[in-house]
């Protein structure tokens, strides 16, 4: 499943399917000391349209000349992408090596080239036919009462943590399986989450918006179709008994807002609990299909969803049950099945949900793929190549610079009580702060992947994962940890291990450039920092203290005074509008905006005093300030399609990227860098302006 829990317990800088975050390869990197004032200027003026007012439209002005075209086979492009495309040919280079040796057998290569091979390997696929998934089919027909389905229901069940390393939308569970810390602290427990829609969120199914109800209908078309190119019976009947199921589940789900309630979140529920609380399904038979029926202790992630789930389980009939596990079994495999059966799930994931114009080839996907299921795999090979351990030690620094400017901010806060603030630096000090790749690496032992069986070995990199996850229950928190993969162009903020992970790949242009002017670095990956660190304090991430439990460290006071700053910047945010009666959903985007603007203000204050009291040169005709923010500003430059845009909107913890990059007009040394006064149009008040942290 794909919850909106990954913008809550796993508070990322970019989202999956905007791309990540980046800077320069690692052989330059390895040249240089820690960020310090250089020669080039490290921002790319060609972006530039300098005949807009910076204040009247900063975001044209950094970015109004960035050319770059969506190509067909993206819904987006942005600075995130660019960095992940250097990346994609540096994994594109490993692989060729690979399939050009001989890898020992089990090692990670040659799991690397069985994968790949397979999943390239579409005339083999396609001459399978639906052979690889009969067996599932038939299992799910087989089942003949609710106890059998409950078990059936239970053995789908997946670990939901590949989601920041995959482009996936849809999920073939209705319940997903996350493993950490419990909320409130203690041991590691599964938290149980809803799941169960094909389409991105509940508002697809209920929303009275048009778009929404054009996407339903094509939704509902591409159910029948499916089940026709599958060669399955009765292909509307079963559509349509899919379409209804699913729209009764999507008026179960919570919404995005009940989701990100953390304080609903945090019950502990027993196995009898789920019982007497959620009647419906045989609970006892859906544990021992999942492999948790010796787990005693559960978060219940979604407790007003997991009744009305479970009620569902008893009440629908079964035959609309054993379709719905039919149709998602074959969607959320489309890519591993016949090649009909992947263009209609693009035509509809691709096309319809996205804008997309045309299908990735399929040795980029294979690469997207890998970075799923065999991440670590892949991530050990990109850092031995491209990512020396040395390099480690030039963006902890930085690190180290940012906590101490955040530190430093904390004291000049005069709302802050006493307590409050110890309470806020004792968080800082205890950061895990994990910088290119993992202390551990993933292993692959005990899966057999076979040539040519690109079904089957997905389904065993699954269950393989998932087998390595509930492996954590009931043991200490390892706030070591890591949940992105190091050839991912993102960072992380982990609020129940009170941990950030910035993986390897994140080092590279536009952020970041050992060679480039420190203004430049600071405005791009200090900001990135800056943002991740931030989010431990942000309207999800400031529930959490030191230990990473949910504890209410503050005072109602201060609290108060934190929670008017939040509710002044999402109705900042309320008032952009991206399409005609469409605005940015201020509340909905609120955390990451926290981090934004606290992390960039912590940036330029490491910034200022790397500088040691000097002022930074002026490089073609730009002063350092100036260079710091509009490197920030381009580090957002993005084009999104408008089915993605809308998409975004209704279901991203995210702003649109253009208006992110408009965090700058909350910071007076903005004003001052550019001259923006009274009367431009992005001009706000001393008093309008929010400061948090």
């Amino acid at each position: 499943m794909k919850s909106p829990v990954l913008a809550a317990l796993l508070l990322g800088t970019a989202t999956v399917m905007l791309g990540p975050v980046a800077c320069t390869q690692a052989a330059d990197q390895d040249q240089a000391a820690a960020p310090s004032p250089g020669t080039e200027i490290g921002i790319e003026p060609g972006w530039m349209d300098t005949s807009a007012k910076p204040g009247d439209d900063f975001y044209a002005y950094a970015n109004g000349n960035w050319s770059q075209d969506i190509p067909a086979d993206r819904s987006s492009v942005s600075a995130f992408w660019l960095a992940q495309q250097q990346t994609e040919r540096q994994m594109d280079s490993l692989v060729q090596d690979i399939l050009a040796s001989d890898p020992e057998p089990g090692s990670n290569e040659a799991l690397l080239k069985t994968f790949y091979q397979s999943f390239t390997d579409t005339k083999a696929i396609d001459a399978a036919g639906m052979k690889p998934v009969q067996a599932d089919l038939q299992r799910f027909e087989a089942i003949a009462d609710k106890q059998q389905l409950a078990k059936v229901l239970g053995s789908q069940v997946r670990a939901d943590v590949d989601a920041l390393n995959s482009t996936d939308l849809e999920t073939e569970n209705l319940f997903g399986v996350f493993v950490t810390q419990a909320l409130k602290g203690g041991e590691v427990v599964p938290y149980l989450m809803q799941g169960g829609l094909g389409m991105p969120s509940r508002e697809y199914y209920l929303s009275d918006d048009p778009k929404m109800a054009a996407l339903r209908k094509q939704y509902r078309s591409y159910i029948e179709d499916l089940f026709k190119a599958a060669g399955l019976d009765d292909a509307a009947a079963r559509a349509q008994r899919v379409y209804d199921l699913e729209i009764k589940i999507a008026k179960a789900h919570e919404s995005y807002e009940e989701q990100n309630d953390w304080t609903t979140g945090a019950g502990l529920w027993s196995q009898a609990d789920f019982a007497a609380k959620a009647p419906g399904m045989d609970w006892q038979a859906f544990f021992a299909g999942a492999g948790l029926g010796d787990v005693k202790t559960f978060d219940a992630f979604d407790p007003e969803a997991t009744p009305r789930l479970a009620g569902l389980v008893g009440s629908e009939p079964l035959a609309a049950w054993k379709d719905w596990l039919a149709f998602h079994q074959i969607n959320a495999n489309a890519a591993y099945l016949p090649g009909k059966i992947d263009q209609l799930h693009f035509g509809f994931y691709g096309t319809a949900l996205q804008g997309k114009e045309a299908q990735r080839a399929r040795d980029k996907r294979a690469l997207d793929a890998i970075d799923t299921y065999l991440g670590d795999a892949m991530g050990k090979l990109y850092v031995e190549h491209f990512f020396p351990a040395s390099s480690k030690q030039r963006i902890q620094g930085m690190v180290e610079e940012i906590k101490a400017a955040f530190v430093k901010r904390l004291d000049g806060i005069d709302w802050l009580d006493p307590k409050t603030r110890e309470e806020a630096k004792k968080k800082v000090a205890a950061m895990e702060i994990g910088v290119g790749y993992p202390d551990t690496w993933t292993t692959y032992s005990g899966v057999d992947l076979q040539p040519g069986g690109a079904y089957a070995n997905k389904q065993a990199l699954e269950k393989l994962h998932y087998r390595q996850q509930l492996a954590k229950i009931g043991k200490p928190q390892d706030k070591g940890e890591w949940w992105m993969n190091a050839q991912l162009v993102n960072a992380v903020n982990l609020p129940v291990q009170n941990a950030i992970n910035f993986p390897a790949a994140i080092l590279q242009r536009p952020f970041y450039d050992a060679k480039a002017d420190a203004a430049s670095n600071y405005g791009g990956i200090g900001a990135v920092i800056g943002h991740e660190l931030s989010h431990s304090f942000d309207s999800s991430g400031a529930d959490f203290d030191a230990t990473a439990a949910m504890r209410n460290w503050w005072t109602d006071k201060d609290r108060a005074a934190f929670d008017k700053a939040g509710d002044k910047l999402a109705a900042q945010y309320d008032t952009y509008e991206p399409f005609p009666g469409v605005h940015v959903r201020g509340r909905q985007v609120l955390g990451e905006n926290i981090a934004d603007v606290a992390g960039l203000v912590a940036a330029y204050d490491a910034y200022r005093s790397s500088l040691g009291g000097k002022e930074a040169p002026v490089i073609d005709g730009l002063t350092g300030d100036q260079r710091f923010f509009i490197a920030y500003a381009q580090s957002n430059a993005n084009k999104t399609r408008e089915a993605q845009l809308r998409k975004q909107i209704a279901t991203d913890g995210h702003a649109p990227a253009a208006y992110r990059a408009l965090t700058v007009r909350n910071l007076d040394a903005w004003y001052k860098a550019f001259g923006v006064e009274p009367g431009d149009k992005l001009y706000l008040k001393p008093e309008e302006r929010v400061t948090i942290w």
